[in-house]
């Protein structure tokens, strides 16, 4: 059992959580900068953390971040799943201190574009400062596929979407093609 943290209880493994709604692109909240947890914060964090993985896990997908789901705080869960086994991380206040020069192509998908993907080009490699789950402060070094998560979550705590990085003309296809998704699945 995980002791009780600042920001966080124990990870439940509870199914009768509210299943939180996951904002989709253009929703203006996906586009603005979230603003620092501070010590004030410490209950809506604790609270929101596991319906932040439920939501995860149940959309399926590796990372959310809480903008996604309305609240603009630098706040973000992640988990790539190595070896099959849930290995969740809280995120507060990431922050990327250091990244390679040497950039990559990796194929990238998000909750808040459900269906969307196309390759982004980020650094290889990069260094993380954050919170954990009990307000310690870490960091960590990540290459791989959790370097690309680690980014694409910090990128949505600045207001910034995976498309962002893309040209002009690939994001205004991959927002139409979501909009008319979307029209066709609200009409049902």
């Amino acid at each position: 059992m995980q002791p009780q943290g600042r920001y966080i209880a124990r990870m439940s493994q509870d199914t009768t959580l509210t299943r939180l709604p996951i904002l989709i692109a253009p929703n203006p909240v996906l586009k603005a900068k979230a603003r620092r947890v501070t010590d004030s914060d410490a209950d809506v964090v604790r609270a929101i953390v596991p319906r932040m993985l439920a939501a995860m896990y149940d959309a399926p997908g590796i990372g959310l971040a809480a903008p996604q789901i309305g609240l603009s705080l630098r706040l973000a869960v992640i988990d790539i799943q190595r070896d099959g086994a849930r290995q969740p991380m809280v995120l507060v206040n990431p922050e990327i201190i250091a990244a390679s020069k040497e950039m990559a192509p990796r194929e990238e998908g998000c909750l808040s574009l459900p269906g969307q993907y196309a390759e982004v080009t980020r650094p290889v490699q990069v260094k993380v400062r954050y919170l954990d789950a009990q307000a310690i402060r870490q960091e960590i070094e990540a290459d791989g596929l959790l370097a690309t998560c680690l980014q694409h979550e910090i990128d949505h705590l600045d207001g910034v979407l995976f498309v962002d990085h893309l040209s002009a003309l690939k994001r205004n296809i991959l927002m139409r093609k979501l909009a008319k998704e979307q029209r066709l699945k609200a009409a049902g």
